[in-house]
């Protein structure tokens, strides 16, 4: 993105902080100030020395002095000011920048999530955003010193003398069309910088949660192998970044001693054929002094502007990702939810792969029924429960729930009414009653415990250490597959759903686990329309009605003995080994 257009879009964060700035930005002419009157006392006093010793009298030099100690003591609050109030003015912004990128993550669907890397999402809303703490404090301000220098710097200087003074101004264009190609170079190799940062907490992050799969197979060596490439590459990157700004910076220096050398050798031979006065010169050499002082500051600060423009950048493209998931203009809440379900012609195909999923799916799911989905992986089938809550949106047609196009409702009404229990279950860090609270957010302890009881899971937590505030470890570590399923259904039993949508909840246990967790959804299942996706029929044997899912489309429907009966794909799937003689006997 272009620099303006970057800045035009940051600056509406200083809105609320503008009374700040404008503090900020009078201490920081508070302490120009300061520093520019010293060269001007310098020049006074050499030149009430050279022509009249005697004019120059103590009580002079106190009077000076005191004005001089008062403008330093107003420099000293004005810096106090800048450095602290400015910093958490900086600090405010990049919190309300990650609280903007993070609410924004919300609202992205999961085809967002499916094709961007975590570790990538986390350095944007993180370490993306550390150098915007500076960038928005020392932008402005160090541009409106800079300009404020430069302005009174060059009308001082013209009146000492005029054809130096233009020279000395002339080479500042000159310097910085110099550095603008280093600068250019600087921004890439920062923007380089802040993408494999991204790449590298993505392996990081990729190793540590299948630290188990890695020992396994004990391939340790050749995560360390892949650690050690990306690690490698992005010192190649810094490295390149550093020379980019070592030659910057010597560029700086040679234009540096090139305009002291202006100064000594036009400015001698300016005094030499009395052009410019002994104390004049002095005075010069303060101002230029200064002035480059000030164009050093600027160009050194170009560092840190980029890395504040590359943050601000990277931002902005997470910003720019687009929110497919909506409440449309004039959505209404959904109130007294019966739980009937209608499919009308839905299609659906992913954005990245144009080979439809679903293809003209015609369903009514009537409230309260119980309906299975079966059929071979790729099917559909958890593409199908996802579009009921609009994890996504059809390609084509239409979902009405009890007659509503769940289009025209709201986002968070639909969902409020629909509960979801998958395979794997994610258990947030911390711990069992938070978890289960999660459900329904301020609901009592009372209604916690109730709904673990109803999920069977009251009597192993109350065997845990520390019972309802037992920690779970991360993703629920510490617990086992059966608790952790059950700590979901106990969830979903708080949050007390109209619909629910099952998808493999039981394949992934043991079968003491898979009992437990079985009798548990059939109490969650109870007077709620529920669809349940199963791979292993036991799961499926109390359903009303048997969809079967083939080639993007519902091939079968029906009860368990009359799809047996049609020896059709469900029979083959339930004569076929994937589901064992076990499976058959229990059904």
């Amino acid at each position: 993105m272009k620099t303006r257009i970057l800045l035009r879009r940051f600056l509406p964060y200083y809105r609320k902080y503008r009374w700040i700035m404008l503090m900020d930005l009078l201490c920081a002419a508070l302490t120009t100030v300061c520093e520019l009157v010293l060269p001007l006392i310098l020049r006074y006093i050499t030149h009430v020395g050279m022509n009249d010793l005697q004019a120059l009298t103590l009580r002079m030099i106190a009077t000076i002095g005191g004005v001089y100690l008062a403008l330093r003591i107003v420099d000293g609050m004005a810096s106090f000011y800048m450095a602290y109030t400015g910093h958490v003015m900086g600090a405010a912004i990049e919190t309300d920048m990650r609280e903007d990128a993070f609410a924004h993550l919300q609202k992205l669907s999961d085809n967002y999530f499916n094709n961007t890397k975590v570790g990538q999402i986390m350095s944007r809303i993180t370490s993306d955003l550390f150098d915007v703490t500076e960038f928005a404090h020392h932008c402005p301000e160090e541009f409106f010193i800079a300009f404020l220098k430069a302005a009174v710097s060059f009308v001082i200087l013209a009146r000492v003398n005029v054809l130096l003074t233009v020279i000395i101004f002339l080479l500042i264009p000159v310097m910085a069309v110099s550095c603008t190609y280093f600068n250019l170079q600087v921004r890439g190799a920062f923007r380089r910088q802040r993408n494999h940062i991204g790449e590298l907490n993505a392996r990081i992050e990729d190793n540590l949660l299948g630290n188990k799969v890695v020992r396994a197979f004990a391939n340790e060596a050749m995560e360390m192998d892949k650690f050690s490439r990306d690690n490698q590459e992005f010192l190649k990157i810094k490295r390149q970044t550093y020379r980019y700004m070592a030659a910057f910076q010597n560029t700086i220096r040679i234009f540096d001693g090139l305009m002291y050398t202006v100064v000594i050798v036009a400015g001698g031979v300016f005094m030499m054929n009395g052009l410019i006065a002994p104390a004049d010169l002095v005075a010069y050499t303060l101002y230029v002094t200064t002035l480059l002082a000030t164009i050093r500051r600027i160009i050194e600060f170009a560092e840190q502007f980029q890395r504040g423009m590359t943050g601000i950048e990277r931002f902005m493209e997470l910003m720019d990702a687009s929110i497919d998931i909506f409440d449309e203009e004039g959505a209404v809440p959904l109130e007294n939810v019966m739980g009937e379900i209608t499919f009308r012609h839905v299609s659906f195909a992913y954005p990245d792969d144009p080979a439809p999923v679903l293809s003209h799916i015609d369903l009514t799911i009537r409230p309260g029924e119980k309906v299975a989905l079966v059929g071979p992986s790729g099917g559909g089938k958890t593409t199908l429960c996802s579009l009921i809550p609009r994890f996504y949106d059809p390609t084509e047609g239409e979902i009405l729930l009890d007659g509503t196009d769940i289009r025209h409702v709201t986002l968070k009404s639909l969902r409020d009414n629909i509960g979801v229990v998958q395979q794997d279950v994610y258990l947030f860090s911390g711990s069992v009653y938070e978890n289960i609270a999660y459900g329904r957010p301020g609901a009592t302890r009372e209604e916690v415990t109730e709904a673990a009881k109803r999920a069977r899971a009251h009597e192993f937590i109350l065997g845990l250490k520390d019972g309802y505030d037992t920690f779970v470890g991360e993703r629920g570590v510490k617990l086992s597959g059966g608790q952790k399923q059950r700590i979901s259904i106990a969830r979903v039993f708080l949050k007390a759903p109209r619909i629910l949508l099952l998808d493999e909840a039981t394949a992934a246990l043991d079968n003491e686990s898979e009992h437990l967790v079985s009798e548990s959804l059939e109490k969650l299942a109870a007077g709620r329309t529920t669809l349940t996706i199963a791979h292993r029929l036991t799961t499926i044997h109390g359903a009303d009605r048997i969809l079967v899912l083939s080639g993007n489309q519902i091939v079968e429907e029906g009860d368990h003995r009359t799809l047996m009966v049609k020896k059709g794909v469900y029979h083959q799937l339930y004569t076929s080994a994937d589901f064992g003689d076990k499976t058959r006997q229990e059904l």
